[in-house]
């Protein structure tokens, strides 16, 4: 039987090309978003690639955490059982704080990082019943250090759920479930996507979609703690971001 995987925010960017790679591997997959058309269109260029792929579709607003939790249960019973959550559905808004944008910094706080937390949970108590899962949380290069103007309420949703997953992985070590539940952390850098659609594209730290998306899913199917992806020159960069003066990490960012 087929591994299944749930991916978040599945409609475009990161999760939508997520969802090809991984029906490309011969995963079976629930897939939510709040744009079920694009949902729909993303499952029918699936099924046409790979018609014995079972692809379960679910609108999901992550705010709604009465509604993540049920979607979760949903697909779950739909596919049988959940072998992998990414939870991927996140926003990219800002602003300058004390700038009256307030209600854009909340926004992308409830969703980046509470509505990350409803997903934690649901796709927890899944695993905690089967005894088996691998949650994959998708940071950013910008969690590694507090990031300036409309980048700050977005970098610090990313250092917090980030903190939330490997909290999760302390819980575990060292317990009956350390080797039956897994818990990744991604920190993707400049991958092209809708979400950094303003930034300059042609910036030589630009991975195209279907390169960035590959090392995540590399990544994933190693099941490590935690990876910059891609690798190049991502790795490299995460010591220095996390420890460079202030002044040096401006003129980086």
């Amino acid at each position: 039987m087929a591994q299944t995987i749930l991916i978040t925010g599945a409609s475009s960017g990161l999760g939508a090309e997520m969802a090809r790679q991984f029906a490309d591997r011969g995963y079976d997959l629930a897939l939510a978003a709040r744009r079920t058309e694009r949902l729909e269109q993303l499952a029918a260029e699936i099924r046409t690639a790979h018609p014995e792929c079972r692809v379960a579709l679910r609108a999901l607003d992550v705010t709604d955490h009465a509604a993540v939790f049920r979607v979760f249960g949903e697909l779950r019973d739909e596919l049988g059982r959940l072998d992998r959550v990414v939870v991927n559905a996140g926003l990219g808004k800002g602003a300058k704080l004390g700038t009256g944008r307030f209600e854009a910094n909340l926004e992308t706080a409830m969703t980046n990082f509470v509505g990350a937390l409803a997903q934690t949970e649901a796709a927890m108590e899944i695993f905690r019943a089967q005894e088996a899962g691998h949650l994959v949380m998708v940071s950013s290069m910008s969690a590694m250090r507090g990031m300036p103007s409309a980048m700050t309420t977005y970098a610090a949703t990313k250092a917090g759920v980030a903190h939330l997953a490997e909290g999760l992985r302390t819980e575990l070590h060292g317990t009956r479930l350390q080797k039956k539940i897994k818990v990744s952390v991604l920190y993707p850098g400049y991958i092209r996507s809708e979400m950094n659609d303003k930034v300059a594209q042609s910036t030589p730290l630009m991975a195209t979609t279907e390169k960035g998306v590959a090392a995540m899913v590399a990544a994933i199917e190693k099941e490590v703690a935690d990876a910059c992806v891609p690798p190049l020159p991502w790795a490299a960069l995460a010591p220095v971001m996390r420890h460079a003066p202030l002044g040096v990490l401006k003129k980086l960012i």
